[in-house]
């Protein structure tokens, strides 16, 4: 299997296409709270990380960067999202080889974590420990943006890239929506 990296602004209608078919048939398309046909859930992301099957898109990773606030700290991190493999592909290690070069392009960033949103034990197995911090974020339904959100989301998980410490008690500002 071969590694592509996307940029956002480079993705072809082509690729936008079978990469919104993929995660559309992953996570579902339908009501406000689905894909709706789009190649992401929410907001478009910096980078795709992509691999193929016979020219078909069959496993994918968004890659976004920006800065959040963990206690009082501003933090630069990486956030992953709408990780996803073909049903017909799955069980081939399709999203471990994915998530290895997302973890190795965080690395290569200025980023000091990487965070995602997610339950899934192939995350632990690469080295994402559970959060349980309060977070607050804008929330978005539908691509609108709503209320801004204060909650614990037993989803947060997050990967050291170097010395820095996670702060496990301090809130998480995502200064934006969720990813």
């Amino acid at each position: 299997m071969q590694i592509e990296h996307i940029p956002e602004l480079a993705l072809t209608a082509q690729d936008d296409q079978q990469i919104a078919d993929l995660v559309n048939t992953a996570f579902g398309g339908a009501g406000p709270s689905g894909f709706g046909g789009r190649s992401y859930h929410q907001q478009r992301h910096h980078l795709r990380i992509i691999t193929r099957a016979d020219g078909a898109v069959i496993g994918h990773i968004a890659v976004l960067f920006r800065a959040i606030r963990v206690g009082g700290q501003l933090v630069q991190i990486t956030g992953l999202a709408e990780v996803a493999t073909h049903p017909d592909h799955t069980g081939r290690g399709v999203a471990s080889l994915l998530l290895k070069d997302a973890i190795v392009q965080s690395r290569d960033s200025l980023a000091a974590f990487v965070v995602l949103f997610g339950d899934h034990p192939i995350y632990t197995k690469h080295g994402f420990q559970s959060m349980g911090n309060p977070l607050r974020y804008g929330a978005m339904d539908g691509c609108r943006t709503d209320d801004v959100m204060t909650q614990i989301d037993d989803t947060l998980m997050v990967l050291p890239l170097g010395d820095a410490v996670w702060d496990p008690q301090g809130e998480v500002d995502l200064l934006g929506h969720k990813f």
